[in-house]
Formats: structure tokens, sequence, C-alpha cells
């Protein structure tokens, strides 16, 4: 019963995707099939700090990479987090808990030059189907333009826009709400989107912005296909998915000079460590750097 009210607390009170709650039920019964096995526990609310750490030991010695290890506790310590605001248990037993350090990961970006030239092909890239030629550019352009994440697109409806005030409201994680600006070519492409949107499916009552060949409201790995197509033109790119552009989205507002702080509200993360993971100098950010700052600083081009 315990185990339920967690997982229904992930799903109806975080919010969190079917994917992201499946990943916590799986890590938290996997402990639980653990203790059974090696403790003869069948009571997953009198584990103690010993048992955690024999469990993480465990998984250390079958090899488990940082960052599985790193997910795995993060879903055993909400887990207790949650039973200790019950008051189903006296003390948190992952407390003290350590985890060996993650190496950081650079996020993947395209440059400046890279994008330019992919919104070009885009545009010059004609569909059979005018619909789905203007759709698969604004996708491109929302997520480059706004940094949105590939379920806050996926979410967006036609009430979300305020093209008077040239926003949109996205709900992001943990169903939070923050207001994201449009530049004027965006604004534009909006509006053609909806108009070619309204042509193709006149009778359509579907509230969501994006949506599929069909009208229908689209799915990840929809949206997800779509943007690999079209960075799979940049060849110097490790990966190519929705995430790379809202890393180029925060990359290159930290080349031209904004807030951390800024770019922060407008990724909706919770907290500035989170998007100090693009303090990462590129090549033109240490350029325009030297150029500023040292006297003998100018550059040829």
């Amino acid at each position: 019963m315990m185990l339920d009210s967690f997982f229904n607390y992930l799903s109806f009170e975080k919010r969190y995707s079917i994917h992201t709650v499946s990943a916590y039920k799986t890590d938290v019964l996997q402990f639980e099939q653990y203790l059974l096995k090696e403790f003869g526990l069948e009571d997953v609310l009198k584990v103690e700090y010993a048992h955690v750490r024999s469990w993480l030991i465990s998984l250390n010695t079958a090899q488990l990479s940082t960052k599985s290890l790193h997910r795995k506790m993060a879903s055993i310590r909400s887990f207790y987090k949650f039973m200790l605001r019950q008051k189903a248990i006296p003390l948190d037993p992952t407390l003290k808990i350590k985890v060996p350090k993650l190496k950081k990961r650079l996020p993947v970006f395209a440059t400046s030059s890279d994008m330019n030239r992919l919104l070009d092909a885009v545009v010059e890239h004609k569909e059979d189907n005018p619909f789905v030629a203007i759709r698969n550019q604004l996708i491109i352009e929302l997520f480059y333009g706004t940094g949105i994440r590939l379920s806050e697109l996926i979410g967006l409806k036609h009430q979300d826009i305020d093209f008077s005030k040239q926003s949109i409201k996205v709900t992001g994680k943990g169903n939070k709400q923050r207001l994201v600006p449009l530049h004027l070519q965006l604004i534009s492409l909006m509006n053609q989107y909806i108009d070619e949107k309204k042509n193709t499916f006149p009778n359509n009552n579907n509230d969501s912005f994006i949506v599929t060949d069909k009208g229908l409201k689209c799915y990840p790995i929809f949206i997800y296909r779509i943007v690999k197509n079209k960075l799979s033109h940049i060849n110097t790119l490790e990966k190519n998915s929705p995430h790379v552009l809202r890393h180029t989205f925060a990359t290159h507002l930290l080349d031209k000079g904004a807030e951390l702080n800024a770019i922060k509200e407008l990724l909706g993360h919770s907290s500035l460590a989170a998007t100090q993971v693009y303090t990462h100098n590129t090549p033109a950010k240490l350029k325009a750097i030297f150029e500023q700052a040292h006297p003998k600083g100018k550059l040829e081009n």
C-alpha cells in the first residue's frame, strides 16, 4: 500500500511522465527484492542505513555505471523522503549514503553558423504536404527559439499562446508554469502554421498546438524523429535530439551576454546549479572575452 501511495504521488502530485514513474517503480521494486533475498526483510519501512549501503555496494560490484547508480539512488531517496513526510518512518535511512561523483559532461550544442545553415535548409526543403513542411520547420524553430523541453512542446495548447504579449505559457516539470518570450520571426511562423493547420484540418477541435500529419496530438517519438532527421544535416554533432536544441538555445544566450539567472528562468530550472552546466566557454565566448578584456585583444577575422 505504501509503495502504491508513493507511485501515485509521483504520477498525480509530482506529475512525472509515465516513463519516469516506471523507472522509479523499477528501482524501488528491485531494492525491495534485494532486501528480501539478502536479508529476508519483507518490510521496506524497516530498512536501515546498512541495508541501503549494502545494496549500493552490490550495484557497484555489478559494475553498474555511475549514472545508473545515481538514478537508482535518487529513486530510493525520493521514496524514503516521501515516507518520512508521511510519518511512516522515524528516520531517513538514505540520509548519509554517499554515491560516487558523476563526471561532468558538457552539453552537446550546435554553433551559430551551423544553426543558421540548418534553419536555411529547413526552409528550403520542400515537403509534398505544405502543412507537414511548416510544422516541421516550426518544431525546430520552437525548440531553438524558446529552449522548451520535448514534453513542454507536446503539452503546448493554443490557449497557451499570447500573441499580444509575444509569449507562450509553458507547463514544465512538477506542473510549474512559466512565460517564455517569442521573437517576431517565430511569431510570424506560428501564425502561418495556424493558418495552414486550419486549412488542412478545418473540423479539428484538438486544442494541442503541434499535431501529427493526421491532426492528432503528437507524441515523443514522433517529435524526436523529426528533430533527429533535421539535425542529422549537422555532421559535427554527437547527438541529434530535441535536447540538443535546448542546449543550443541556452549556450547561444550565454555567448551573447545573457545572465545565468535569466537563462535559468527561461529554461524552467528549479535551481541555478542545473543552469551552471552552460558556463562552459565556447571558442566564440573565449574570443569575445579576450577582445573585450585584453589591452591588445583585437583579433583579426
